[in-house]
């Protein structure tokens, strides 16, 4: 029973790290010091030793030469091909979840879309980024599809932190919620086709300035 309890434990510290990842919670390069963090989330040292050592083996985080952890920083080949990736696998999960979206469903992004636009209008990067998030996941959660949204929160766990950048762009801001009223609109016609291609064209226009406006490695 203790051996079950201390297991969610870590589970339980390995989704909220993870989250902070996908979130933008942390930036790159960002050095993560196991006590802080304990600190930050209230539990012991152990089950975030073993969450971030479970992170690395993924790949979402990185260790350096002298045992400490970081936010991987992205070249620009592995950005351009994170990319693509996401686009061919986020653009799937939107178009099938045209087809079953609820109304309901329907309604809860349709005001998430609005709560963008007052993010926007109000300058607050903040909410305008955990909305965009919570927007893309509710379309993709409505796709039924758990291996592929599964893929989904990988992709984001490692472009999650360059995200905040995204609110620093100029060009960026006026044009960020462009796609997701075509994204919307396609939805409410159940066009899955156009939801896809709406995506696409989001994550594209995004990755197009963070590639501008990123300091990547070579």
């Amino acid at each position: 029973m203790l051996k079950l309890e201390h297991q969610t434990l870590n589970d339980r510290a390995y989704g909220a790290l993870k989250q902070e990842l996908i979130s933008g919670g942390f930036s790159p390069g960002q050095t993560l010091v196991i006590r802080k963090l304990a600190e930050t989330f209230g539990i012991s040292t152990t089950p975030i030793r073993e969450a971030l050592q479970r992170l690395v083996a993924e790949r979402l985080l990185e260790m350096q030469n002298n045992r400490s952890v970081i936010v991987p920083l992205l070249s620009a080949p592995a950005f351009k091909e994170l990319t693509h990736i996401r686009i061919a696998v986020e653009g799937l999960a939107g178009e099938m979840a045209a087809t079953r979206m609820s109304e309901g469903g329907l309604v809860e992004i349709q005001a998430m879309l609005a709560g963008m636009q007052r993010a926007i209008e109000a300058g607050d990067a903040s909410a305008y980024l955990a909305l965009n998030e919570a927007f893309h996941f509710a379309i993709y959660q409505h796709a039924g599809a758990p291996i592929l949204l599964n893929m989904i929160r990988d992709l984001w766990g490692r472009v999650g932190p360059y995200l905040k950048v995204l609110m620093q762009a100029g060009r960026y801001i006026p044009r960020s919620n462009d796609a997701h009223r075509r994204i919307v609109a396609a939805l409410e016609q159940r066009d899955g086709p156009a939801v896809r291609v709406s995506l696409e064209q989001d994550i594209a226009l995004a990755a197009a300035v963070l590639s501008e406006n990123l300091r990547m490695t070579a």
